[in-house]
């Protein structure tokens, strides 16, 4: 959802106003089950779509996501994952799959044993001019967009000239592939960043108080871990006291609501990106209970989380200045 700009400007707008992504596609893979990929990690971030079948994503300790065709993967930090058909499945490193199999004449890389296909095109992108270091550290490690969004339903006839250009073998078509990517993966931080409406004050850099700007720097990072004032008091080296009252003079407010808030922003982007329901989106930005989570919700943003997402998936789809123009031309504009 892109309706920035339509109410008054504020600093956020202006940020993503400017957003430009510069993609480039790693590779075409058609892979039969069983299979399964890593990726390192690396300052590069990265996004996966699913063209077709189905996958788990896994992230680190997190629990394994499962995809579906649609589904749009973005890894904006460049954490290291790992993609397969199901859970056991043998998993090999994508650059040394690469190294072993090379890709056919129209670019397709083919993997894995005798099962059920799925397909994927994987890459990297770059935002041009970064957000940022204060903003792009709310993203949060990882993010999909499923298939049946409201944003995404808005992006099918991408996804369907997509899904055409894989099929088809004409010159340039990497080229395209990129350039189609680009639009994905603008609108979805466009659409996460905008539903998490406030995040520019939030924002705001940290600078007279370096313990401070540090404690803030580990709450944007993780804010869904199980943060206590006591806890960020030992890890900034200083008495519980002293260390309410420096975050409130450096920042504006205290620890627990900076806190209260950075999570329940993330969860609105959630609520409208992604289909996961609210007890899983509570979990995702660190509540427990789904009812303390709503009842937080509600106050911040004035309706509970299902109202919240219903309004944001009704809302009308807008595309970018620059974008706003008929589909026939997506590939010239986008040169």
């Amino acid at each position: 959802m892109d309706r920035i700009g339509t109410a008054r400007d504020d600093g956020l707008s202006s940020v993503l106003r400017d957003v430009n992504v510069r993609s480039v596609v790693y590779c075409l893979s058609d892979f039969t089950a069983p299979w399964g990929f890593s990726v390192e990690h690396s300052p590069v971030a990265k996004f996966h779509v699913l063209l077709q079948g189905t996958a788990l994503l896994t992230v680190g300790d997190a629990a394994p996501v499962p995809l579906t065709t649609g589904d749009l993967v973005l890894l904006p930090h460049g954490d290291g994952h790992t993609i397969a058909d199901q859970p056991g499945s043998p998993v090999r490193q994508l650059d040394a799959i690469l190294a072993d199999h090379s890709v056919d004449d129209a670019g397709w890389l083919s993997y894995g044993g005798s099962g059920n296909h799925t397909r994927l095109l994987c890459g990297g992108f770059e935002l041009c001019p970064s957000l940022p270091d204060d903003l792009a550290e709310f993203l949060p490690p990882v993010f999909t967009l499923d298939a049946d969004t409201g944003l995404v339903r808005w992006l099918e006839p991408l996804f369907a000239l997509l899904k055409e250009e894989t099929q088809a073998s004409a010159p340039g078509a990497a080229a395209i592939f990129a350039k189609l990517a680009d639009v994905f993966v603008t609108q979805a931080l466009r659409s996460y960043l905008a539903a998490a409406g406030g995040l520019a004050r939030l924002a705001l850099p940290v600078l007279p108080d370096p313990d401070i700007a540090r404690i803030v720097k580990m709450i944007r990072g993780r804010p869904e871990a199980r943060w206590s004032v006591d806890a960020m008091a030992q890890s900034a080296g200083m008495s519980r006291t002293s260390f309410n009252a420096r975050f409130r003079a450096v920042v504006g407010e205290p620890p627990m609501t900076y806190l209260t808030q950075l999570r329940l922003r993330r969860a609105a982007g959630y609520l409208s990106t992604t289909t996961k329901n609210v007890r899983q989106v509570a979990h995702l930005v660190g509540y427990d209970n789904e009812a303390s989570f709503s009842k937080a919700f509600s106050r911040l943003f004035g309706r509970p989380p299902g109202e919240y997402r219903r309004e944001q998936l009704a809302a009308p789809q807008r595309l970018p200045h620059k974008t706003a123009r008929p589909l026939v031309e997506a590939c010239s504009w986008l040169a």
